[in-house]
Order: C-alpha cells, then structure tokens, then sequence
C-alpha cells in the first residue's frame, strides 16, 4: 500500500508538471510558428493526458484485493500503459501530416531565440521529472509509472533534437529544416509509442519477463540450499506492482510438513531480499525420488540410493518447465 501511495504521489507531479510545461511550449510554437516546437507541444498533450490516465490507474491500481479482485487491481497500470502508448502514436501521425502540409506550404519561422529558451527549460524539466518516475516505477515495480518516465525522456530527446534543428535554422535560414525536424522526431516518438503499447500488451496477457525470470534463477542458483534438491516450473507474474511467484520446490522424501514449510519459507524469504517485499508465492513441496539420488548434494541424507554424481546447473530453459530434473540414463 505505502509503494501504491508513493506512485500516485509522483504521478500526481508529473501531472502537474506536464500541465505548465504545455502552456511553455504553446507559448513557443504561438510565437514561432515552428512545427517542429508544435512537435514538441503535441507530445505534452498526450503528456497530459496521458498523465491522468496513468494517475487514476495508479489510484486504482493501490486499492487493496477485493471479493471482485482477489489478485488486486494492478493490471490497472497495463491499460495505462496502453493508452500512453496509442495517444504516442496518434500524435506522431499528426506531426507527419503537420509536416508535410509546412513543406507544401512554406511558413517561415520567427522568434526562433525566443523559442529555443522556452523549449530548452521544458527540456531541462522533462528530464528531472522523468528520471524521478523511472527510478520510482523501477524500484516499486509499478510499470505505469516507468512508462511515464521513459515516455518524458523520449520527450527530453525529442526536444534537443528539436533546439539543434532551430539553432540551423537560425544559422542557416533554411525553413524547411523545421518540417523535416519534425518528420524526424515523429518517427522516433512513434516507434517509442509502439514498444509501450507492446510492453503494456505483453503485461495483460501474462508474457513471461525473462529479465526477471533470468535475475531470479541467477539468485537461486547463488544461494541453493542442500535441503534444495531441486526446483521447476518456475513462473512470474506482474500485478501492477506486485510480482506473483509460482514454482516447485524439490525436498527430501522424509521431511515432515512443518520441515518442508520452513525451506519454503527460507525460499520465498531469499527471493524477497533480492526483489522486495511486494511479492506474492505458491511454492508446492515435491518429496523426491530415487532418481534425484545422482544431482542431490545433501551429504548427510540417511537414505541415499545412489551416490551423488553432478550438480545440475539451474537456468532459464530448464527451471521453467514442470519436470523434475535428472541425470540423462547411461547404458
């Protein structure tokens, strides 16, 4: 709940924060007549927007589970984040068509110094702010937020490409620099829009974030325990800001019900030192077999079958999959 407060507490600054920086950036483009700085204040709409959609799915997404929602309502921040996406594109697509229309018909540039300080504070905003929500989003694992943040860098870029196209102008005289400034930056906003619609899709659909599956059976296989013999079907699932962990946890045959229980809970315990507190588990004990005799490196089992032979390395492809692991048969 406090990181749900605390992303809705930076979102409602970004909110604001977008707000004064459109009417910047409306004031420069009103005073300029550069479509490549009416680039830069169509981005601050879908900022905006954007904005308040991202903050009411983060208030959302902070309730706590419910008789209706017994998962939370986290996915809240997918659709957020698919929104931010759509209206990214959208507003390039506008720009191409601004653009071209500017290159047909000529319109000349004016104030261009007046503009270039205006756009190059906002810059300077944009960036403070979005570096704020990235390294929020990041560390309450809340992927709206992150978006937001990523999506105000890209506007930060956008608006320096956008400054060093008007310095051109300004040295050269060339006008039609500025369409072509802005057919640029629509490209690249575009193609920034696409990659968060997609992530956001990839959330609602519960596609597996190998970055994260990676990192974890890397701090699995660190930190194994001998009482450990093995661990499969591994899965990660995000809610918002909460990381839902499933996996099968391999123990010795012999151990009672509260024995089996404490390595669970020594492993979920592992897992949230690395990855936080906002976690959910559904570990399922397995007792072992004779066959997981040859990878098992507990010395001290007293009713081994077999000798131990090789301790199996676990990793992405094989930690994943609901089987047990064990020694190819040797003829």
């Amino acid at each position: 709940m406090e990181k749900g407060k605390e992303n809705l507490r930076v979102q409602g600054w970004v909110v604001v924060t977008a707000c004064i920086l459109l009417v910047l950036k409306m004031y420069a483009w009103y005073i300029t007549r550069s479509v490549a700085i009416l680039t830069d204040a169509l981005e601050s709409i879908v900022n905006v927007v954007a904005g308040f959609v991202g903050f009411y799915s983060l208030y959302i997404a902070a309730k706590p589970r419910d008789e209706n929602h017994p998962y939370g309502h986290g996915k809240a921040e997918f659709l957020s984040s698919a929104v931010e996406g759509i209206l990214i594109i959208l507003a390039a697509i506008y720009i191409w068509y601004e653009a071209i229309r500017h290159l047909i018909y000529r319109t000349p540039v004016q104030r261009i110094d007046s503009g270039i300080l205006i756009v190059a504070l906002t810059a300077v905003i944009n960036f403070v702010i979005g570096s704020i929500a990235i390294k929020r989003g990041q560390r309450n694992n809340s992927l709206a937020l992150e978006a937001t943040g990523r999506h105000l860098h890209s506007d930060t870029y956008s608006t320096i490409a956008i400054i060093i196209g008007l310095i051109l102008i300004y040295v050269t005289g060339i006008h039609q620099l500025d369409s072509i400034i802005a057919i640029i930056v629509a490209i690249v906003i575009s193609v920034i829009g696409y990659r968060i619609a997609r992530r956001s899709v990839a959330g609602i659909m519960d596609e597996a974030d190998e970055k994260i599956l990676g990192d974890m059976v890397g701090w699995l296989n660190q930190n194994r325990q001998k009482n450990w013999i093995d661990i499969h079907n591994l899965r990660v699932i995000k809610f918002g800001s909460v990381l839902h962990v499933d996996c099968h946890l391999t123990v010795p045959w012999y151990f009672n019900v509260r024995e089996s229980h404490a390595e669970i809970v020594n492993l979920t315990r592992l897992i949230q030192n690395k990855f936080g507190e906002s976690m959910e588990f559904f570990v399922h004990s397995d007792d072992c077999v004779p066959q997981s005799c040859p990878i098992c490196s507990k010395d001290d089992c007293p009713v081994r079958q077999h000798p131990f032979e090789k301790k199996i390395e676990w990793t992405l492809e094989s930690i994943v999959p609901n089987q047990k692991h064990e020694l190819p048969a040797t003829t």
